[in-house]
Order: structure tokens, then sequence, then C-alpha cells
């Protein structure tokens, strides 16, 4: 189809040629016409008529020799040319006469009539005519194989054109296909490349969950295994402390002490003794006692394990409480007691407040309960051996406890009283029991004996020598109260005699006239403490101003504060005892540590507390 279109075109093309080219032949012929129409006239018709008469051979064997020539050309479309050819050249004979017969048609009628006379010898001119006419065609025919073979090159040109361009389409085609398959592909790879991203945050979701599950379990494991220990060696304990094998306190390390005394300060030694000096310090936040032994001889050795054992096994409110030891170096450390000793207080050395008689009747009763305890202890009874005011600790609020156990016996239980022998009698003269300095025997009335005398000294704030003769006498004399402590206010004349009374009985000179501390002593010394509670409680309403609660107190002044404020350690002080003790020191008052600055932040809450309390109890 695309050829024959070609072919067509090509062949209307050439059409249009011809024509063109006999309008112009028909031109040229009437012009010459025209010119030579008076010379020769004759020969013009003859010519034309002979051109008439020979135009369809010459058209024919032009149109063979065309034919032949553009077969040569294009072999392929013979018959097409041909019947071209013998059309355009019969076309183009028939416009040119018939151009030159319209173009003049009075001369063709006169030719015509002409030719009827002229004679054939005038063909000359006419043979030149045909021979230009012949010429015109030759180059007409020329120009005519020209365009034909432009038009086969061109076409050919086409064909290749057309091939190409198919071959293009086909891979633009192909190429399209295969872009689409990359883009397929594209996607599929996005969308699996989605997939593996979903997936590899699921599994890292899922390894995240039981890599958290794994720290949890490994967390409970731990926890668990930490509690089994815990509850195996609580079981321990209990299993040592059932069989009393194991000892119920703290060990403490050797830098901590050293630590804790700052490599023992004189500042904080608060007593000394026969067998060590005892310490105030801080220790982990604490206000303890640490008492050090001044040597670790075979003696004291023993007296340091005694006094270790029984008060790691024993605990009672009125005996001082062991938090615990350095064995190697043979410390103890135990609470503190703010108040001293009762002899102290008793005789008012350093200036101390005395004690009223209300608080002498507890503390009698407190310390009979403590030695009934020792007494009455399993498996084995404990003999206190040194009991005196000097070993009576009080605390706040003058809470009485026993201290200095180290001489301390226990007893066989089958057996109260035993036979102890020693190069010198244990204990502190005018409170050894003369029985036990006689025959060497110990018991349980021991420490009764020495309890009489701590009676006789609570009435009298008097020295243990020779004290039972001044009592006795005078209550022989009946002026007791003329030996009594003036001092602790009004004392009760009946009560008070029959504490005196006990106090003799539970000092007679030998241990079977003495009576029994449980059965008879702590009886006698209940009602004598409910009395001195119903006076206690008479006398804070009237005269005692009320306790204030620990909080308010300066750790400094051990006073209510009046302006308090919070230092670098956290504790709250009177601001005007702070200011003053950072004069001095760059330590802590309560942990003994640096400060790191000496900046003081006003407790505006506990000052507002204090004051609400000072309003509504009238505290000056």
């Amino acid at each position: 189809m695309h050829d024959d279109s070609s072919e067509t075109s090509f062949f209307s093309n050439s059409s249009s040629n011809f024509t063109s080219a006999s309008q112009i032949d028909s031109g040229s012929i009437a012009s010459y016409t025209h010119m030579h129409s008076s010379y020769l006239s004759t020969q013009q018709f003859r010519a034309l008529s002979r051109i008439n008469k020979t135009l369809p051979s010459k058209s024919s064997s032009i149109t063979k020799t065309n034919h032949s020539r553009g077969r040569s050309l294009d072999i392929g479309r013979e018959n097409k040319a041909m019947s071209y050819a013998r059309n355009s050249d019969y076309a183009w004979s028939r416009a040119s006469s018939c151009k030159s017969i319209i173009s003049d048609p009075g001369s063709w009628l006169y030719d015509q009539n002409f030719t009827k006379d002229v004679p054939l010898a005038t063909e000359l001119p006419s043979r030149n005519r045909q021979a230009n006419i012949n010429l015109e065609l030759e180059k007409l025919r020329i120009k005519l194989r020209h365009a034909q073979g432009m038009h086969v090159v061109a076409q050919s040109e086409n064909i290749d054109a057309s091939r190409k361009l198919n071959e293009l389409s086909k891979r633009r085609l192909e190429e399209s296909m295969k872009l689409k398959e990359i883009i397929a592909k594209e996607e599929m790879a996005k969308k699996l490349a989605n997939y593996q991203i979903r997936k590899y945050q699921a599994a890292a979701k899922e390894a995240e969950y039981l890599k958290e599950c794994a720290e949890r379990e490994a967390v409970e494991r731990k926890e668990v295994e930490l509690k089994a220990i815990h509850a195996a060696k609580e079981k321990v304990k209990l299993k040592d402390a059932l069989s009393g094998s194991s000892p119920q306190y703290r060990k403490f390390t050797w830098d901590e002490i050293m630590s804790a005394t700052s490599s023992f300060s004189e500042d904080l030694k608060i007593g000394m003794g026969a067998y060590g000096i005892v310490y105030k310090c801080s220790l982990y936040h604490t206000t303890v006692a640490i008492k050090v032994l001044h040597s670790i001889g075979n003696h004291k050795t023993k007296q340091f394990q005694q006094e270790l054992e029984i008060l790691s096994k024993i605990r009672h409110p009125n005996l001082l409480l062991l938090l615990g030891a350095c064995p190697d170096h043979g410390c103890l450390v135990y609470e503190y007691m703010e108040n001293g000793n009762l002899e102290e207080r008793l005789l008012q050395k350093n200036s101390t407040a005395p004690i009223p008689w209300f608080e002498r009747y507890r503390i009698a009763w407190e310390i009979a309960s403590a030695l009934a305890f020792l007494h009455s202890s399993k498996p084995t009874p404990i003999i206190h051996r040194d009991l005196k005011p000097a070993n009576i600790l009080l605390g706040r609020n003058l809470v009485s406890k026993i201290s200095d156990v180290g001489l301390s016996i226990m007893l066989n239980s089958d057996n109260l009283c035993t036979m102890y022998k020693d190069t010198e009698p244990i204990g502190t003269l005018c409170y050894i029991d003369p029985e036990y300095q006689r025959s060497g025997v110990i018991s349980p009335k021991s420490d009764v004996y020495a309890f009489g005398m701590v009676i006789l000294q609570l009435l009298t704030a008097k020295p243990a020598i020779a004290l039972t003769y001044v009592v006795e006498t005078a209550i022989d004399a009946e002026n007791l109260t003329d030996i009594l402590d003036p001092k602790a206010g009004t004392w009760p004349l009946q009560e008070t005699l029959d504490l005196a009374r006990l106090g003799l009985k539970c000092a007679e000179l030998q241990r079977i006239d003495r009576p029994d501390l449980k059965d008879h002593v702590l009886p006698i010394l209940e009602r004598l403490k409910d009395v001195a509670d119903r006076a206690q409680h008479s006398a804070s309403i009237v005269t005692i101003k009320p306790k204030p609660p620990n909080h308010f107190m300066c750790p400094i002044l051990q006073d209510v504060m009046d302006d308090p404020r919070v230092a670098a350690d956290g504790y709250t002080y009177d601001h005007k005892a702070i200011q003053k003790w950072f004069q001095e020191n760059h330590k802590s008052p309560i942990t003994n540590m640096p400060l790191p600055h000496k900046n003081l932040i006003p407790n505006y809450t506990l000052l507002s507390a204090i004051i609400e309390w000072k309003s509504r109890n009238i505290y000056v």
C-alpha cells in the first residue's frame, strides 16, 4: 500500500511536470510562428500539418524510448511507468497541438486553406522546427529521467527511513516494555524492601522485648538469689542465736574506728576508767560512745570477751545497748547517753542540775528490774559484780541503764552460788559484798548489796563510805530528813523512810539477811514508783515545763531553737549556735565530716511550728 501511494504521487507529479513542459513548448511554438508569419506562412502550415500527423507516431516512439529508459531505472515498476509514459506523452502532444491551434485560430484556418496550395517543397523550415522540438523533447526526457532517478532515490530513502522508523518504534516499544518491567520490578523491590523493613522492625521489637524480659528475669532471679542468700544467712544467724554460738553485734573495722574518733582525738574524750578510754563520736550519722581498752592482755582480753558476749546476747531497756565492736583492737561501740552517769549527777559535777526525788524513785526501780533480768537470764544467770553509780548511765529524760558488764560472771543454773577466786577482789570498794571478800563466794545477793548502797546514795547524794552507818543513825534518831539531799525537792516522808529501810536491808553484811530482789525488792519499788509518777504528774501540771519535741532541739545547744537554719550536712541548727561553731570548726557537728560550704537556709516551716508550740505551752 505504501509503495502504491508513493508511485501514485510520483506519477501525479510527473503528469504535472509534463503538462507544464507542454505548455512551455506550445508557447515557444506560437511565438516562433508569430515572428515568422510573413516569411514562413506556407512552411508553417505544412510543418504544423506534418507535426499533427507525425505527433502520434513520435509520441509513441518517445514513449517507448522513455519507457525503456525508465525501465532501466526501476525494473520493479515497469507496467506502471509504461502506462504513465504513454498517457503523459499523448497528453503533451495533444495539448501542444490544441494550444497552437487555439492560440491563433485565424492563422490556423488560413494555414488549413493555404496548405492545399502550398507545395511540399517548403519542408525545410519545418525540419528545423522539428529538430528544435526534438531537442526540447530530449531535454524534457533528460529532466524526466533525472526526476525519476531522484524519485527512486527519495523513495528508497523513504523506505529506509520507514524501515528505520519501524525499527525505532519496535525498539522504543521494547524499551518501553523493559522500562515497565523495570518499574514493576522496582515497585516489587520496594514492596519487598518495605516488607523486609517491617519484618526487621518486628524482629527488633521482639528482640528488644525478649532482651527486656531476659533482663527482668535476670534481675528477678538475682533478687530471688539474694533473698535466698539472705534467708539462708538469717536462718544460720537464727540457729546460731538459738544455740548461742554467734555474736549479735556489728563488726567495725579499725579504719572506721580511727575515722570516727579522729585518730582518738583528745577533744572527743568524755571519760577514762581503769580499763579503757571512752570517746564521743559520730559513726554512720549516729552519735555513739566508743570504749577502747588500754591494752590487750590476757585478763583484759577475757574481760572484753565477757562483756562482748553478754551484751551481744541480751537486750533490756535498762541495759546499755551494744551497737558493735572491733574485736581485733578491743573496741566496743555503745549508744551514747547524753546525761552522763548517776554519780556525776548526784554529786553535781560540772554544775549539772540536781535530780528530783521522783526521778530517783524511778531510777531505783529501773536498776532493780535490770538486775532481776540479769539474775534470771537463761540458760545461765548473770551477776554484774561491779554495780555502782558510776556504771549507771543516764540518757534523755534521765532514763537509767547499767553499763560495764565486763566483770560479770555467768553462774551455773543449778548452783546460784559459786566460788570465784582471784588475786584481788573484783569490783569497787564500798560496793563489794563483804561476804564475798571474806569467803570468795559470789552470788546474786552480791549485786543486791551493791544495789542497797546505790539506794542510800540516791537518797543522800553522799559518798558510799560509811553511808550505812549514817543512815541507820538518822533513822534511829528519827531525823532522816536531815541527811536527805535537799536539792531533790520535798521528799515524801513515809515513802522515803520505806526506801531507806529497803536500802539498809539490801546492804546487810550477811547474804542470808538480804531480801530477794524479785520477790521483795521489786514490789516495794513498784509501789514507790507509782507514788513518784503521781507526784511527777502533779508537779508537771503546776511547775514543770513540758518537754519540747526532739526536732525542736538544737544539736549544739541541746535547747529549743530560736532561728532554725539548715546547714550543708542536712541537719537543722540554731542560727547563732551554728555561726559560732563555724568560727572554730569546718566540720559537721553531727557527722563530723567536712562541709562543702557554710551556707545556711532558713527553715520557716520548723520556725512556725516552734512558735506555735511555744505559744501553746507558754515556753520561755
